[in-house]
């Protein structure tokens, strides 16, 4: 085992020897032996074994073992100064074989360590694009459920941050085939991390790359098989498919296939929905995504059929007035609850749908479904005047911080879906029915003008990386507005529009674990 004064010897051959240093295999194969010595062995070892590597390409793997020992050993220094210098054995065929141990040890804990890890991995990601991630999908297919999680997260936060030259088609292309390998088998939130990867190549910001990524949602939601309402997990897989899809959708790539499951099997069970995320109204989560999927629906082949079930659930929520007794008050204990953030989405889902059939109402309803449907569509819009008015006065000469308090955010949101709601009933009552007014759903941003349909590749709020829900109100939370009848009230629901993904193991094909290891998680 060599002393600190026979490694400089050594290392001075070397030098002195130049271009011919490989000549001198005794001399590098000293400085090999040196991380079998002590602490300050080992740390020079891990500098000179690097620097004269390209000349001993016979010892290539004995210099690479000895490397990957230092980065495993027991002092940190030690590991630190070895992985630092890990990128020098990146050349040729070495390359994969080192990015596939730098993957392997994105699993450390020292904050210092992941960080050299981090910049190890950009540092020969730009020498060689495809050999490097050769080595990180290598790992995140067969590696350990620590390495794979953090070597989708280092791909979900860093490709962005590489140069156009680096990321090229061909790269991007590699990117796509090894990701859909990996969405074979996938937890959620594995597939929210692979989505944002996928919609930030520039090669799948076109019209044809939307729509690759729509289907490969698709295929994620499976929308083949029979939908089950009791199941947690396939309605959590639905939704988290689902969001992801939404902000692909233009005018350009269509939601039809999501719009027309949605209306077949989901609307007829949506009382029956159940979900493994605590707090959060299931239903109005999924009429939500259908209203936001609704204004890029395209031809529909069951469009009168599944028109029709999305019309009879609007009803449910659209309740006719109450008898009167003979003494002209009302005969039942109280009034019915107008479910304004219901309504506010099926009415715009129908009004959107109604535009491709918009002799719906006249010609496919008989005269007395059409006369109902007047009365309810009445009945709410007067319940619904009431409620304009008590929220205007609520928020007349508010202005500024007034504005921020929690409860006169709740109104303001409120005052948008009533809003919305009243521009929709006043097009229905048109004869004929109308469908030309537009409207920004309550929770949307609104929209400049010149914007048109343009999309982009940043998550809207329907799509964002699922969170843990808190424990308290978020500031951004969507609010439900559900007041009793014949009053304002200011205690309305709440609930947690994003969640944190994971779904529980054995479900086969992906979502789950793979093999069996569950790599799901329950939040």
């Amino acid at each position: 085992m060599p002393t600190v004064e026979e490694l400089y010897r050594n290392y001075g051959i070397l030098a002195d020897a130049t271009e011919t240093a490989g000549q001198h295999k005794d001399a590098y194969q000293v400085i090999l032996d040196g991380v079998k010595g002590g602490a300050k062995e080992k740390r020079l070892a891990a500098q000179f074994i690097p620097k004269f590597f390209k000349h001993f390409p016979e010892l290539a793997d004995s210099a690479i073992n000895a490397q990957l020992d230092l980065c495993e050993d027991e002092d940190v220094s030690i590991r630190r100064q070895a992985i630092k210098e890990l990128p020098q054995f990146a050349t040729g065929d070495n390359l994969p074989r080192v990015a596939d141990i730098l993957t392997q040890l994105l699993q450390s804990d020292d904050s210092a360590e992941f960080n050299l890890v981090n910049n190890a991995l950009l540092s020969i990601f730009k020498m060689d694009a495809k050999g490097t991630l050769g080595g990180l999908f290598s790992q995140i297919l067969q590696g350990e459920d620590i390495v794979r999680e953090r070597a989708i997260k280092f791909l979900s936060t860093k490709l962005k941050t590489l140069p156009e030259e680096v990321l090229t088609k061909e790269v991007e292309e590699l990117i796509l085939t090894e990701s859909k390998k990996v969405l074979e088998d996938v937890t959620g939130e594995e597939f929210v991390l692979f989505m944002k990867i996928l919609s930030g190549l520039k090669s799948l910001q076109t019209v044809s790359g939307r729509q690759q990524l729509v289907e490969l949602v698709a295929e994620q939601a499976d929308l083949e098989q029979t939908f089950n309402p009791s199941d947690p997990d396939c309605v959590d897989r639905l939704l988290q498919c689902t969001r992801q899809a939404v902000p692909l959708f233009s005018k350009n790539v269509h939601s039809t296939r999501f719009v027309t499951y949605f209306c077949e099997h989901v609307l007829p069970n949506l009382s029956s929905l159940t979900t493994p995320v605590e707090g959060l109204d299931i239903q109005l989560e999924v009429l939500k995504l259908l209203a936001e999927m609704s204004s890029f629906c395209g031809d529909m082949e069951k469009l009168e059929s599944n028109l029709k079930k999305l019309f009879d659930k609007l009803l449910e929520y659209m309740p006719l007035p109450p008898e009167e007794a003979e003494n002209g008050e009302n005969a039942g204990n109280e009034e019915p609850k107008l479910q304004f953030s219901y309504v506010e989405c099926l009415l715009y889902s129908f009004h959107q749908l109604g535009r491709k059939l918009p002799d719906f109402l006249t010609s496919k309803l008989n005269a007395e479904k059409l006369k109902d449907f007047k009365i309810r569509l009445q009945y709410f819009a007067r319940g619904l005047q009431v409620y304009i008015r008590q929220l205007r006065l609520a928020l007349q000469g508010k202005t500024g911080e007034a504005l921020k308090t929690e409860e006169n955010k709740i109104k303001v949101v409120a005052l948008k879906i009533t809003n919305n709601i009243n521009v929709l009933i006043k097009d229905l009552f048109h004869i004929p029915p109308s469908y030309k007014s537009t409207v920004t759903l309550s929770w949307k941003p609104i929209q400049k003008a010149d914007a048109g349909q343009k999309r982009t590749s940043e998550d809207t709020t329907s799509s964002s990386p699922p969170k843990k829900a808190p424990a308290g109100p978020k500031r951004d939370a969507r609010q439900i507005y559900n007041p009793p009848s014949g009053k304002y009230s200011s205690n309305l629901g709440s609930f947690s529009y994003e969640q944190r993904g994971g779904f529980r193991g054995g479900r086969g094909r992906g979502w789950g674990g793979r093999g069996n290891r569950s790599r799901g998680r329950i939040y």
